[in-house]
């Protein structure tokens, strides 16, 4: 099957580092125009120098001023956006019952508003090529995982809510919506990475019970099913969910 991309215009979200460099250079490599963004300039610019046709536009989308700025910069740009990818996140935040009020609020910016904030943003724009945005989520969004911070979780279950929710919306403008919900991903600078460095025996136990393909996933994966996405031959999803998790999460 035939990924054909070349020209698209593509804003990726928190794309400086880990899943959402991944696939900003996945689309890149593929052709598209694309803009990186990232709440740190200078990471930014240096995570994209090498790349061609890929603007930056600095600023924390967690914030809707700074989102609205990033969007418009980004159409300017781009002339047009056909795809958004809404990568913003962190799963870093307290133990379960160790919960704030202030907690919540940090976490729901960084994992909820970080995406509705650029959507809202980029109607107008996406409405007019009939575009798509793709959001990335969590397997910690469908299902307790253990050690999970509840806080994180209850953010990825509130943006998979909104992705559904809104999905009618947004295709009576001519706009998809779906999202990723990735399980365990290996890449540098990574949680996994660090967790191996420290004990690679627990991450294997951990494997075999819970994974029934008993492996981390890699970039390349969700990278590969974002390119699908964002592609005409995903033409007919719309508001879904997609895990790519190794089989970890079960439903009955």
């Amino acid at each position: 099957m035939q990924i054909n991309i070349k020209n698209k215009r593509i804003l990726v979200t928190g794309s400086s580092s880990g899943i959402g460099k991944g696939i900003l250079h996945s689309f890149n490599q593929h052709g598209a125009l694309t803009v990186a963004n990232s709440r740190n300039k200078d990471s930014l610019d240096e995570s994209v120098k090498s790349y061609k046709n890929c603007f930056t536009a600095h600023g924390d989308v967690s914030i809707p001023g700074d989102a609205k700025k990033v969007v418009i910069s980004a159409i300017d740009k781009l002339g047009g956006l056909d795809t958004l990818v809404c990568n913003v996140g962190s799963g870093v935040s307290v133990q379960p019952g160790n919960e704030s009020y202030d907690e919540w609020i940090k976490v729901f910016h960084a994992n909820f508003f970080s995406a509705t904030n650029v959507i809202e943003n980029s109607i107008d724009a996406l409405s007019k090529s009939n575009g798509n945005i793709i959001c990335i989520s969590s397997i910690c969004g469908s299902q307790r995982i253990d050690g999970a911070p509840v806080t994180y979780s209850v953010a990825k279950s509130a943006l998979n809510a909104y992705i559904k929710s809104i999905s009618k919306f947004l295709g009576n403008k001519g706009i998809r919506i779906n999202g990723i919900a990735p399980g365990n991903i290996l890449f540098e600078g990574s949680i996994w990475e660090k967790k191996i460095a420290d004990n690679k025996s627990s991450v294997d136990e951990m494997l075999n019970k819970d994974v029934p393909l008993k492996m981390l996933g890699d970039l390349e994966d969700i990278s590969n099913l974002a390119l699908y996405i964002s592609s005409d031959k995903s033409k007919f999803l719309h508001g879904s969910v997609i895990e790519i998790d190794g089989g970890q999460t079960t439903y009955f």
